[in-house]
């Protein structure tokens, strides 16, 4: 099963019925580059969008989420929701993304 084969959902539609598996969670740790700094630096100086960061972030972003749908596929999930993100700074340098949700099984 692919990332294309398990569905998401912020809020699950009342009309589909599931099964509840459990907690599902993804994460990553990323670290920024002193060369992206300067560039970011440049950037923020005339109140640009830092694309540097925002590249980080969606890619943190992408394989936390990967992480948490291969852990609910392990589980025999095919569906998670109440999906939910958080960030937090590890070290000045890094920052992690945390996604979880609750691995379902939809029925018919």
């Amino acid at each position: 099963m692919n990332l294309e084969e398990i569905k998401l959902f912020n809020n699950c539609p009342r009309k589909l019925k599931y099964e509840e598996i459990g907690l599902v969670e993804g994460n990553t740790v990323q670290s920024r580059f002193f060369a992206r700094d300067i560039i970011a630096g440049i950037r923020t100086f005339f109140g640009l969008e830092v694309i540097e960061y925002t590249e980080l972030l969606n890619k943190s972003r992408r394989v936390a989420k990967a992480r948490m749908v291969a852990e609910a596929q392990e589980l025999g999930a095919n569906a998670i929701i109440n999906i939910r993100y958080m960030t937090s700074e590890i070290a000045e340098q890094s920052s992690e993304v945390f996604i979880y949700g609750t691995a379902v099984r939809l029925v018919e």
